[in-house]
């Protein structure tokens, strides 16, 4: 017997299959071109999504805070003033050199990572919280590194079990090994308030590649950050100074927290091309694009390659996985496209 299908069914049919197609949104595409943001005499840039908007923390303010801007896309951004100012802090532990800031999010807080220079001359990092990533921020744990020296570029990596762990670096202005300023990649894990590291350091890396420059009087591997896929973690670092040309960022992996990290043959991933006029390519984060699917690496470059110095500015480039390795398509100077929904 056949069935007879009236005309307002058929027709609420028909409304529900358009509702169906409408909910669906295409993704729009948004052009760019490196360098993003508009900003300068900036450093060391970080970018946090919260709640679908972007917030940028960088060196930027180095005799007392950082400032911070805000974006709907990773391209489009606003200043939004001061995130943090040592001035306002309960305890005023330190006399300058704020670099590096980092936030992440955790326990329904903004922690923030930085380093500053104390009154004894020595470079330590420091914890401050807030409940907006725009702040204000208050520190809520100074000095954290209890080791002889100077420590800088606080990274708080919170792994799938809801564990937190510290890496950070042991500055070469005072680590002399056989003769040689060194700066050296730790890791350590931290309390539940992410006020505290626990447990003894635990030794990464140093530069002993051949593009890292091991045989200089200074150097470096500084700047970590870190990636987890399929299992692996994935140490993102930058190598030799940051005011020269040449520096750039590798990736080392492993398959515990702790390491043991074996470095990248094909590093660095992301380095210099004068030829575009990109010069010293670092200090990098990443974030997932306005799609919440594509990776980002975000990263400064020097503002006059020809006289490169502190005075930096933002981009941003395409980051993947590409059969276990980590691959940037950048560093970019023409138009690049972002998915935007």
């Amino acid at each position: 017997m056949k069935k007879i299908v009236s005309l307002g069914v058929l027709l609420s049919l028909i409304g529900v299959i358009l509702l169906g197609c409408t909910d669906k949104k295409e993704l729009k595409t948004l052009v760019y071109t490196n360098p993003v943001g508009g900003m300068n005499h900036i450093g060391d840039p970080f970018v946090l999504k919260s709640d679908g908007k972007y917030y940028m923390y960088a060196t930027s303010e180095p005799n007392f805070g950082y400032k911070v801007w805000q974006s709907p896309n990773l391209v489009d951004w606003e200043e939004k003033g001061m995130a943090y100012v040592h001035f306002d802090q309960p305890e005023k532990w330190a006399t300058g050199d704020f670099w590096a800031p980092e936030v992440v999010a955790y326990n329904d807080q903004f922690y923030m990572t930085y380093s500053a220079r104390n009154m004894e001359g020595h470079l330590q990092i420091s914890i401050a919280a807030s409940n907006d990533p725009l702040g204000p921020f208050t520190d809520v744990s100074t000095q954290i590194i209890k080791q002889a020296g100077s420590y800088i570029d606080g990274h708080i990596f919170i792994d799938d079990d809801g564990t937190p762990f510290l890496y950070y670096v042991k500055d070469c202005s005072e680590n002399i090994i056989n003769g040689k300023h060194v700066s050296q990649i730790f890791v350590q894990k931290m309390n539940d308030d992410l006020t505290e590291v626990l447990d003894e350091p635990q030794f990464l890396t140093e530069p002993d590649a051949t593009w890292e420059r091991p045989y200089d009087e200074y150097q470096w591997n500084e700047g970590p950050f870190v990636l987890k896929q399929d299992g692996i973690y994935y140490l993102m670092y930058s190598s030799n100074y940051f005011a020269s040309h040449d520096y750039s960022v590798g990736y080392a992996t492993a398959a515990s927290p702790f390491g043991p990290f074996e470095k990248a043959i094909d590093n660095p991933i992301l380095t210099k091309d004068l030829s575009q006029g990109i010069s010293g390519p670092g200090h990098n984060s990443v974030t997932v694009g306005p799609d919440d699917e594509t990776l980002y690496i975000v990263y400064h470059t020097h503002t006059i390659p020809d006289a490169p110095s502190g005075n930096r500015q933002m981009n941003i480039d395409r980051l993947y996985f590409e059969d276990g390795k980590l691959k940037v398509d950048g560093p970019t100077s023409t138009e690049q496209e972002i998915k935007v929904k």
